[in-house]
Formats: C-alpha cells, structure tokens, sequence
C-alpha cells in the first residue's frame, strides 16, 4: 500500500513507512479524507446543477398566467427532479458511511480530552434529538484539538462547522417539501420549483463546506506526524 504522506510503497510486514517513518495505522488515513472529499465534491456539483436547472424553469413561469397554464406539463417537467433528489439523497448515503470511517478515525486521533465518549462519533448521528446539535459539536472539538488555533481562528472554524450543519438540515427539510408539493395551480408550482432551487442550494452549499472541515482535519492531523518526527 502506498505511504499517505510521501507516496512510497509500505511492505505489508512493516509498522512504518521506510521512507519517510509514517505510521502504518495513519497510511490510509489521509486516503479515506481524500475519497470523502471528493465525493462531497461530486455530491455539491449533482445539487448545483439541480439547482441550475430548477432555476431556467423558474423563469418560463413567470411569464406563464392562469389562462395559458398547463398543470399537467408542468407536473411532468418537475417530476424527474424528485428521483434527482432521490439520487442525491443516495449518493449522500454513501457518503455519509464513508465520513462516519473517516470521522471515527479522526477523533480517535485528535488530541483531548474529550468532552464525549468516542462511541458518540457513531451514535450520535442517529439517535433523534441529539443528532440536531451533537454532531457539528464534536466535529468542531475535532477541528480544533487537531490544531494549534487563536480564538479569532476557532470562531471562524466554528463558523464554518455551523453554517453546515444548519444549511445540511435546511436543505433536507426543503427538498421534503419540495417532494411533496402541488402544481395544481401557477401559484403552487412557482412556489414549488424556488422550494428546489433553495433546497439544492443548501445542500450544495453545506457539502461544500463540509469539504471545509474534512480538508483541515485531515491535514491538521496528518501533519502532526511530520512535525513529530521533525
């Protein structure tokens, strides 16, 4: 297997790599972050475009009135964009089993102590009501314990924690809505398509700051191997 941090090939005998002394445990690390990472790339670029899309339709609405519009043609058009969301909700599937190795893995080796048991970096995501704020805390805790941060730089990673967390539910919550919405009348699909136009930007705009936090962490924490060594 070849070394996370140099690229050298790692006997599958030794602890170490020969080249540069990185920790076999930590080899894969920085390839799983790197897999993460781009699959939220893939997942924010399905979403933008969804939302690209939603948005060209928005527009042939607007000159539409109640004489000249079609419920039935515009029921059809919008329909596809629920399986799209459907696929992206499939895609985030994958993704989020991939992240929760990668997260496990990332607060086993971040520096404490820990205000939570390592078993919440699992449960914690599903058990209903903690999962509303638990989460983005002990990914923030991870950020910042992996790193040597000022106070300015904790608020800002702080930031960025919460404003993914917050568009991530915002924009599962839209895209339910939008799934469930009527084209019944003019005024219900307009209303219908800008619900997915927001709901794809949210979920884009979270799973690129989640690339955020998954691209600090894992450098943070693969770095401290080559200052410990130096």
């Amino acid at each position: 297997m070849p070394c996370a941090l140099c690229g050298d090939i790692i006997p599958a005998e030794v602890n170490r790599c020969p080249a540069c002394g990185a920790w076999a445990r930590r080899r894969d690390f920085r390839a799983v972050g790197v897999a993460v990472f781009m699959l939220l790339g893939f997942d924010a670029f399905v979403a933008l475009g969804s939302g690209i899309s939603l948005l060209r339709m928005a527009h042939p609405l607007r000159h539409e009135t109640h004489g000249t519009y079609d419920a039935v043609a515009t029921g059809e058009a919008i329909a596809p964009y629920t399986e799209v969301f459907t696929v992206y909700a499939l895609l985030a599937v994958v993704t989020g089993v991939l992240y929760l190795f990668w997260f496990w893995r990332a607060y086993g080796q971040s520096p404490g102590p820990h205000r939570h048991h390592r078993a919440w970096a699992l449960f914690g995501w599903f058990t209903p009501i903690v999962n509303l704020w638990l989460p983005p805390r002990m990914v923030y805790e991870v950020w910042v314990n992996s790193g040597r941060y000022r106070t300015a730089e904790r608020q800002a990673a702080g930031a960025v924690v919460a404003a993914w967390w917050c568009c991530a539910v915002l924009g599962v919550l839209l895209a339910r809505a939008f799934a469930r919405g009527s084209t019944d009348s003019l005024a219900e699909a307009r209303f219908d398509v800008h619900l997915g136009v927001a709901a794809a930007g949210c979920l884009a705009l979270s799973a690129a700051l989640c690339m955020a936090n998954v691209f600090q962490i894992t450098r943070l924490q693969t770095g401290q191997e080559v200052v410990a060594r130096s």
